[in-house]
């Protein structure tokens, strides 16, 4: 099997992989392309629609169509022109196009199977050619097997239908007016469906290229019938020529029409080619008679044996059209004509001349030969109908790309609000985490105060009640001793009082900045004796303490505190207990340190102020107990972190 291309309208990357840039690109490059592309512009009036096979219940009934090229020739596309239906739901569309078929090529020794085709390569919908071209192959016959039928429009039975089928070698329709074989030949000779309309060169569409500005019909009036009516086109030089076009003339300017549209084509044409003015070497290149309105097209197409020749003349026979609305009286009027080699308009820009039984103004013969008709350039076949089959399959790609573009474009966007949302949390977080730090921070600085009071109160107060204490000792020492026997003892007091004061002067710096205090109670078991000794003169106090070590590991705020709570402890038992007796346990162990206090005062009914304050400060639990042999206990329980010891 040979390789064949057709575009189908699907991409070659899957649009799912492309990016948003990527699709955009490609929306946009279709839209630029299909700007330059032939449009779907339909002829009008009446002709041949095409062939249409027999009807069948199933749509696997085997339906084929040959054509005979007549000689051995190099061809390398094949195009199949649908036949166009106007749906009443669906609007206009193909009818009887194959679902699935195949194209065979070959000639008497050899079979190619051009191209295969099924539902799955999703051809139809469709009402624009399919071009199908393949690596160049010698075949004097080409066969198109479809083993998958349509429907019709309107019935429920399966047929082949198709406008018209072209061969092309390079830019030459080698099958045009060639014979079409059928499993079951029409009867008549000539219909709109009959299978010669398969080749006759017209199709349902008007060549519309963007291309090009417009020009207007060429009317050459036709004053007698004294002599064959005729014209004549010089090519300037001999050429081989083996094709001529003639263009009719686009009466579709008001609806409904006022003419015919086979107006102005002459029913009987006569062409001769020759390289002599006179035309003493003329050769008959071709004979055109329509029989019936279905020989007419908006391109009358005539192809004939390659011949050299710089004139050729056209031999207006019969300028009468088959059917007229006018009595039989007509002008003859062409958009173009065209002189073709292999595919090549030879006759572009050629002078054109009438005969004196016609007359036309110099514009009219002019614009004959100018390469343009009504909506703009004139292209070669080939071009024109690749260009309307490349449209059809833009027009399936768009939809597709702007499908997937709104796709993206609706999760860009659903993406945006989330990203919207999320700045909006971000931006909320934020303000709720400077609001905490806020928090944070009063309640650092809250607790620093906090800390302050209770430092200045605990250890400033403890340290003036003992200089008050020293004090009266003082007074007392000079009041009982005379002048001989005791004034060292008084200067020992004042010494302590000159030491009580000097630590209460770092207990005021680290109120102020405890990061600065160093040296202060980095002892906690000295720190607590010493407590003792200077502010329990009086009591009989006894000190024990478990696992010292355990103590001087504890992070040195704790440690502060604690002596802090213990010096607070005193002072109250001092201050408030009237008590003789008081006994210090500190207990320590790698989970807990363990400080109680009791004494056999006169007991206290609630926690004092500031040992709850204290105890807060450490984290620690407090309990204060009132036995009931009398007096008061006091326990601090702090439990260590796992890093504190």
């Amino acid at each position: 099997m040979l390789t064949a291309t057709v575009e189908t309208g699907k991409a070659d990357i899957p649009l799912d992989e492309l990016s948003l840039t990527e699709l955009e690109h490609r929306l946009t490059d279709i839209d630029a392309e299909l700007e330059e592309l032939s449009s779907y512009t339909l002829r009008h009036g009446t002709g041949a629609v095409g062939y249409r096979s027999r009807s069948h219940q199933e749509p696997n009934e085997e339906e084929w169509i040959q054509i005979d090229l007549g000689e051995a020739i190099a061809i390398d596309q094949v195009v199949l022109v649908p036949t166009l239906f106007r749906d009443p739901t669906t609007g206009l569309r193909s009818e009887g196009f194959p679902a699935a078929f195949r194209i065979l090529a070959g000639t008497d020794a050899t079979t190619h199977i051009v191209a295969t085709f099924s539902a799955e390569d999703e051809l139809l919908p469709r009402i624009a050619p399919l071009a199908v071209s393949f690596k160049p192959i010698t075949a004097s016959w080409i066969r198109i097997e479809a083993t998958t039928l349509t429907r019709y429009v309107v019935k429920r039975e399966y047929l082949l239908q198709l406008s018209e089928i072209l061969i092309f070698s390079g830019m030459e329709n080698v099958a045009l007016h060639q014979p079409v074989i059928t499993p079951k030949p029409t009867k008549a000779t000539y219909g709109p469906r009959h299978e010669r309309n398969l080749t006759d060169g017209a199709t349902p569409f008007l060549m519309d290229a963007p291309q090009g500005s417009f020009s207007q019909t060429s009317l050459i009036k036709v004053n007698g019938l004294e002599s064959t009516p005729s014209l004549l086109i010089d090519l300037k030089k001999p050429q081989l020529v083996n094709q001529l076009n003639l263009h009719a003339a686009n009466l579709a300017l008001s609806i409904p029409m006022t003419r015919l549209d086979s107006w102005g084509v002459p029913r009987h044409v006569r062409a001769t080619g020759g390289n002599r003015p006179d035309f003493s070497d003329q050769a008959l290149l071709f004979e055109y008679q329509q029989q019936s309105i279905f020989d007419y097209g908006p391109i009358i197409m005539q192809r004939f044996p390659e011949k050299l020749c710089r004139y050729i003349r056209l031999e207006i026979i019969d300028h009468r059209p088959v059917v007229s609305l006018q009595d039989n009286r007509a002008d003859i009027a062409f958009a173009e004509i065209e002189v073709l080699s292999d595919g090549t308009n030879s006759a572009l820009g050629s002078t054109v001349s009438v005969s004196p039984s016609l007359s036309a103004s110099d514009n009219a013969l002019f614009r004959l030969t100018d390469g343009r008709n009504y909506y703009g350039q004139i292209l070669p076949m080939r071009e024109w109908m690749n260009q309307l089959a490349r449209r059809h399959d833009l027009e399936q790609m768009r939809p597709l790309v702007a499908a997937e573009l709104t796709l993206r474009y609706a999760r860009q966007k659903i993406n945006l609000a989330r990203m919207q949302w999320l700045a909006a949390l971000l931006a909320a977080g934020t303000i709720i985490i400077i609001l905490i730090a806020q928090v944070i921070r009063q309640r650092a600085i809250s607790q620093t105060r906090e800390r302050i009071a209770a430092n200045l109160h605990d250890e400033l107060g403890a340290n003036l009640h003992a200089i008050g204490l020293f004090g009266d000792l003082a007074k007392q020492e000079v009041n009982e001793t005379d002048q001989s026997g005791r004034w060292h003892q008084l200067v020992h007091y004042v010494e302590e009082i000159r030491t009580l004061t000097t630590h209460a002067g770092k207990t005021a710096k680290y109120c102020t900045n405890m990061l600065e205090a160093k040296g202060l109670h980095t002892n906690l078991v000295v720190e607590i004796k010493r407590t003792a000794e200077l502010l329990s003169n009086d009591l009989d106090h006894e000190l024990s303490f478990e696992n010292e070590e355990l103590l001087q590991s504890l992070p040195a705020r704790k440690r502060i505190d604690l002596a802090l709570f213990y010096k607070e402890c005193i002072t109250n038992i001092i201050r408030h207990a009237n008590a003789t007796h008081a006994k210090t346990t500190v207990v320590a162990s790698k989970k807990e340190t363990c400080l109680s206090v009791s004494d056999n005062g006169q007991g206290v009914e609630t926690s004092p102020a500031s040992l709850k304050r204290r105890a807060r400060l450490l984290k620690a639990k407090l309990t204060v107990e009132t036995p009931a042999d009398g007096g008061t206990t006091i326990t601090l329980r702090l439990r260590h972190r796992s890093r504190s010891l």
